[in-house]
């Protein structure tokens, strides 16, 4: 669980980052889920958008996924959402979260 100084640090990292996975009119799919996945083992923390067309709620969508991608949630605004997954090999592990 992320305590509040954590998730601002986060927020002020993910401001910084364009959306690197696009989730479309066809929606969540397993691609789309596996993209995240490997993403979040690899820089720990991805920004989604969703496309025009697609009718899925930001905030609902990266709430679905906390679980199945083991992931938590930073943030929600407009169409994009970021999640945060800390990485398993500490030598993979690129973000230091405040205390």
């Amino acid at each position: 669980m992320l305590t509040g100084k954590q998730r601002s640090y986060l927020k002020s990292l993910a401001q910084k980052e364009d959306a690197v996975v696009f989730i479309g009119r066809d929606g969540l799919t397993e691609n789309v889920i596996k993209e995240m996945d490997n993403y979040l083992e690899a820089h720990e923390l991805v920004k989604v958008k969703i496309q025009e067309g697609c009718e899925l709620d930001p905030k609902e969508t990266a709430n679905g996924l906390l679980e199945t991608l083991g992931a938590e949630f930073v943030q929600a605004i407009g169409h994009k959402f970021t999640l945060y997954r800390r990485a398993k090999e500490k030598e993979k592990r690129q973000i230091v979260l405040p205390r």
